[in-house]
């Protein structure tokens, strides 16, 4: 089985986050958006992973593509890296990959997380992963016939089903979508100014191809700072519930209080400071003085006489709770 991960997107919604880290590689409870997700499809395909392909934007920093390959190293599998020069579109960014789409084949957009409870059923020509969501017209839809999907409408006007396609997707032949992409590409057929896969998988369709939904029980997304924060909740909740462990050995409490759910990475030092419920802190980072609540924190972080909620804070950020001075780049937020 081989995954391909388009993941070419800037991310401005997240911004300034997404400035200088790709999306897919921000931490959600001390790992990657990307790995999450990859180590999501592996727990519901049970299958050996062959190799990922990752789909990332020309302008990523120079460590993205050491950092992905990694990533794929730690799955014990091979890691691919294109390039996605220009951005027009869903399918486009697929075929960026062709060389991948042989044989049975994992489509997933990074910009998603998951829970699902259903075993991917290999015997058919494709799976689509849907959640049932109260406004559509936002999303690419299914609509279902006898339990096969009977249609693919990309961000319908009108209401036609309440299936979204969460991004995620199951080909038995790789190479059959591969030539649809192909054929939309060479005949510029375009959707709403782009190319589009719900157009490739209406052609496969057409010409016989069954596929079914795969739906799932919970659909967390990374957009913009407020949801990615909710989902670094859901994570952790789900990772407690599993009973992991979230709180690393090397962490040092002095008169400090972790309230859980939380994760809290290598070598982090909490002084005088009540950290939780929902804070994920990234490793190497001091707090002191502080409490912190619903919170995404990254890595190499120094937070002084902080008190945070529903707050987002980048790498190597120094904050201090009692400034009278500030240095902040674009698209920072204080409120």
């Amino acid at each position: 089985m081989k995954i391909i991960i388009p993941m070419a997107g800037i991310g401005s919604r997240l911004r300034p986050h997404t400035l200088t880290i790709p999306k897919p590689l921000t931490k959600i409870a001390g790992k990657p958006i990307v790995q999450r997700l990859v180590e999501d499809i592996a727990g519901v395909i049970k299958q050996k992973i062959d190799e990922i392909a990752f789909i990332i934007g020309p302008t990523f920093p120079k460590n993205t593509e050491e950092k992905l390959l990694k990533i794929a190293k730690d799955l014990n599998t091979k890691g691919v890296v294109v390039v996605q020069k220009n951005a027009l579109g869903t399918a486009h960014a697929i075929y960026q990959a062709k060389q991948s789409l042989n044989g049975p084949c994992i489509v997933a957009f990074a910009d998603t997380l998951f829970k699902a409870n259903f075993t991917l059923d290999t015997n058919t020509d494709g799976v689509v992963w849907v959640k049932k969501v109260t406004d559509p017209s936002a999303y690419g839809v299914i609509k279902l016939k006898d339990g096969i999907i009977s249609d693919f409408i990309e961000k319908p006007n009108n209401f036609v089903s309440d299936l979204a396609i969460i991004g995620i997707y199951y080909f038995k032949k790789g190479e059959d979508l591969r030539t649809e992409i192909a054929y939309l590409l060479e005949n510029n057929i375009k959707e709403k100014g782009e190319f589009q896969l719900t157009n490739a998988l209406e052609n496969l369709k057409q010409k016989g191809a069954k596929f079914v939904p795969g739906e799932v029980s919970d659909w967390m997304d990374c957009g913009n700072k407020e949801i990615t924060i909710k989902t670094n909740t859901s994570i952790l909740h789900y990772t407690k519930a599993e009973g992991q462990n979230l709180v690393a050995a090397t962490v040092v409490l002095e008169n400090s209080e972790i309230i859980a759910p939380c994760y809290v990475g290598d070598n982090v030092v909490l002084k005088n400071s009540v950290i939780g419920p929902n804070v994920s802190i990234g490793i190497n980072s001091v707090v002191v003085n502080s409490t912190i609540n619903n919170s995404l924190i990254q890595d190499e972080v120094n937070i002084n006489n902080a008190n945070l909620t529903n707050s987002m804070i980048g790498n190597k950020v120094i904050y201090d709770g009692n400034f009278t001075t500030v240095s902040l780049g674009d698209f920072t937020t204080l409120e």
